[in-house]
């Protein structure tokens, strides 16, 4: 996904001439605007608005592939396959 949101970010560059930044909250709204306006109200009603504004706006406002490498980059790790673990020298 990062990947596709650079190569996406970067032919939308190239189109206008200049460095045009695909924030994630800009395409979360392309995509769908209506839940991202019910995830709003929803942090802000049952959780804490603190957590939405600046907490989430924040995130909102990077740029798709940092974010999604990010995420990627967490989820690598995570459930990476690991060695067995050897108890004795042979």
């Amino acid at each position: 996904m990062a990947l596709m949101a650079a190569g996406a970010e970067t032919v939308r560059s190239l189109e206008a001439g200049g460095w045009q930044p695909l924030a994630l909250g800009q395409l979360w709204f392309s995509i769908d605007a209506g839940s991202i306006n019910l995830m709003q109200a929803v942090v802000q009603r049952y959780l804490h608005p603190a957590i939405w504004d600046p907490g989430v706006m924040v995130l909102l406002q990077w740029p798709t592939w940092v974010l999604a490498g990010i995420l990627g980059l967490v989820l690598l790790l995570l459930f990476r396959r690991r060695r067995p673990r050897r108890w004795f020298k042979k």
